[in-house]
């Protein structure tokens, strides 16, 4: 038996590494983290049903996009709490782009 993967299914699990990530670029520390769990499963979602779409096979198939957006839910979380957050890149990328505004 053997198992193969197009391209496609590759590149969205790659992304699906990236995605906390690109959160993290997008929201700052004081955001709930509710908003930035909401926040993944999108990017996730839509990682899932743009990887089904870029798979050469025989047509658009909405059962395997809702498994994809699943599995990149998965990726992503795994990969924040597994790899991001203990090597501090989580913390760098949400001091990088968008800054807390000051009270006052």
């Amino acid at each position: 038996m053997t198992i193969t993967l197009d391209r496609a299914y590759w590149l969205g699990l790659l992304l699906s590494v990236v995605l906390p990530v690109l959160v993290g670029l997008v929201t700052t520390r004081v955001t709930h983290p509710g908003v930035k769990a909401v926040l993944l499963l999108v990017l996730s979602g839509a990682t899932g049903f743009l990887t089904e779409m870029a798979h050469p096979g025989p047509g658009w198939d909405a059962g395997t996009a809702a498994v994809l957006a699943l599995v990149s839910f998965g990726t992503a979380t795994l990969a924040h709490f597994g790899l991001w957050k203990p090597t501090g890149v989580s913390g760098a990328a949400q001091d990088r782009l968008i800054t807390a505004r000051r009270a006052g």
